[in-house]
Parts: C-alpha cells; structure tokens; sequence
C-alpha cells in the first residue's frame, strides 16, 4: 500500500512552521505535528509514526535542535533535517556531531525544501541506529511503532512524492540505463540507482540479484526454467548460478 511520508515539524518560528508546512502540504506530504520545542518534539516521536524530522537548530527551549538531532540519531531510524538561519562555521560544526541528512539555511524556497527532503530520503540507509525507547513498543514481538515500519519498507519515488513501498509487495527490479524499474505487484516505479546499491538496501534473505540486470524477490517466483524464471507472466532470465541456488533451495 502507498503512503506519503509523515514529516514532524519542529520550528519554534509560529509563522515559518506554517509556512514551511502549507509548502509541504500542497507538494503532498503529510505533517504528523507542527511543535516549537524539544519535550513536544520527544513526545511526538514515541507515539507517533514518523519518517522523516525538520529541526530548528535554536528552539524556545534549553535544549537545541542539535540536542534533538542526537536523541533521535540515538533512539531512531529515520531521517533529520536542520532547518536554521545560522550557517556559521561554529554551528556548523556543532550540526555535524549528530550528523544530520540535510542542512537547509532560511531564508528558502519550496523548492528547496522538497529538494532536500528527496536527496535525506535518497541517501538514508535505514537499520543502522539503534532501536526506539521501550515506550514505543505497540506489538506482541516488542518491535518500535517507527521501526517497524521502516525495517519491512523502503521509499520509492513516483512524480513528486516518496511512497513507502512494503518489501514484500515488491516482486523484481529491473535495470534499464541509469534508472531501475521496480515492479509490484500491480504498479512501477522508476528510480535513479545502479542495481548493485540497490540491492543492499533490500533484505538479503528475500532479494538476490539473478540476473546482471534483475533482482528478483524468491517469494514472488511462479515458475522456472534452464533459462528463465517466472514472476506475474513475466520472464525473466537468470544466470547460472541464481538457477543452481534457486533448485537447491527447492530440493532443501
């Protein structure tokens, strides 16, 4: 199932938060909350789905976004953005400890902002920070609200907006110039990434590359030949190695 990205606001500016949020609003994406400082923005995070943080560096509290940006670089899996009027090099390098996606000087532009918000999405690997505090939990196997969804999807790009695609829904990738085709089971996506990089972002126990220009997930295989295997009526042809994988594994 598609779904837009939830984006958590923190802005202790009333007038730029709801510009910022009227800008992302009308590309498409979806504001969880719009808050002015850390406790508000901490709350927000344990009970709330989100994906993707725009962060304030000076915010109307005693702790600062960069506060913020390591909580969440330490407890969560996603994505942070500093949004400031400070480009100093002394701010800079205090932002840099926490190492965020993105840094975004004000005054800016709708453009910018969705340009930024892309290229944090792009570029982010998700499961490698740590697991979100205990209050988060919301399942019987202890998994993170957050995390959970993140760890079984990864976000695809169609016309302006990043959907999040489930793993599972996924049924091959197909190389094709500079651009992928990823193929669900009743849509596709063009995305811009060489098949290899791609591949380490997908689980490595459902993905294999079976092909120089295919990876293929094995639950979604229909049928197999000497040559080809296929998923949905479509062929897809398989090197030699990925076919005496594949028969091993059915002969397992």
């Amino acid at each position: 199932m598609e779904q837009p990205i939830r984006i958590l606001i923190v802005e202790d500016n009333v007038i730029i938060a709801d510009d910022m949020q009227s800008m992302l609003e009308e590309i498409g994406y979806e504001i969880v909350d719009n808050v002015i400082v850390y406790e508000q923005a901490e709350k927000v995070l344990k009970t709330e789905q989100v994906d993707l943080v725009l962060i304030d560096i000076i915010l109307a509290s005693d702790k600062t976004g960069i506060d913020l940006g390591k909580h969440i670089r330490e407890n969560y899996d996603i994505p942070f953005i500093f949004v400031t009027s400070n480009s100093d090099r002394a701010t800079v390098e205090n932002a840099k400890t926490v190492k965020p996606n993105g840094y975004l000087v004000k005054p800016f532009e709708q453009q910018d902002l969705y340009t930024s918000i892309e290229i944090a999405l792009s570029n982010f690997t998700y499961g490698t920070n740590k697991q979100a505090p205990v209050e988060n939990k919301v399942n019987d196997d202890d998994v993170p609200m957050s995390n959970s969804v993140l760890k079984d999807s990864i976000f695809v790009k169609k016309q302006h907006l990043y959907y999040r695609i489930q793993f599972g829904d996924i049924q091959f990738i197909k190389a094709d110039n500079v651009y992928l085709e990823v193929n669900t089971v009743d849509k596709k996506f063009l995305v811009r990434s060489p098949l290899k990089d791609y591949l380490e972002k997908l689980p490595k126990n459902k993905f294999y590359r079976a092909h120089k220009s295919y990876i293929v997930n094995v639950d979604h295989i229909d049928a197999i030949n000497s040559k080809d295997i296929m998923i949905n009526n479509n062929l897809i042809p398989i090197s030699k190695d990925f076919k005496e994988f594949i028969i091993s594994a059915m002969n397992s």
